[in-house]
């Protein structure tokens, strides 16, 4: 009777220590103001001289289809250097969507700054929409000829 009230005691400590352990998905996420809403169009580019005489273009990545809906990205690119990227449309239709999304983007769209290629890291528990991402990105970068 007590190796039973023991492996029992045992296996409640180890579920709770389970569920208790934190995890990408269960943190609290706070978007900045950069925060984007999730929805957008699909644009052409556009471009500009600015007083220095740079020249900012943006290119619009092709809409990568995923099956949790579909992503697309905007890079802007200045002087033939990725200077922003931003997530356009992303799966945002429940809030799982919501809560993955809003910390993976943020993370994705420095990354992609950074490594001014499409060899960037996938975000863990969102690796579908890193994939989308990724692709649609790849197809920007194409359109700029970077």
């Amino acid at each position: 009777m007590r190796r039973i009230i023991i492996a029992l005691a045992s296996t409640v400590t180890a579920v709770v220590m389970l569920f208790s352990w934190p995890t990408s998905t269960n943190r609290s996420v706070s978007t900045g103001p950069g925060g984007t809403s999730g929805t957008g169009t699909t644009g052409g580019t556009s471009s500009g001289t600015g007083s220095s005489g740079t020249t900012t273009t943006t290119y619009d990545g092709d809409v990568a289809s995923t099956r949790w809906g579909d992503v697309q990205v905007r890079i802007t690119v200045t002087d033939g250097k990725v200077t922003a990227s931003e997530a356009i449309a992303y799966p945002n239709g429940n809030g799982r969507d919501q809560q993955i999304n809003a910390y993976a983007i943020p993370i994705l769209n420095q990354e992609a700054v950074a490594a001014q290629s499409a060899n960037i890291s996938m975000v863990s528990g969102a690796t579908v929409t890193s994939q989308g991402y990724v692709q649609s990105l790849q197809s920007a970068l194409d359109k700029a000829g970077i």
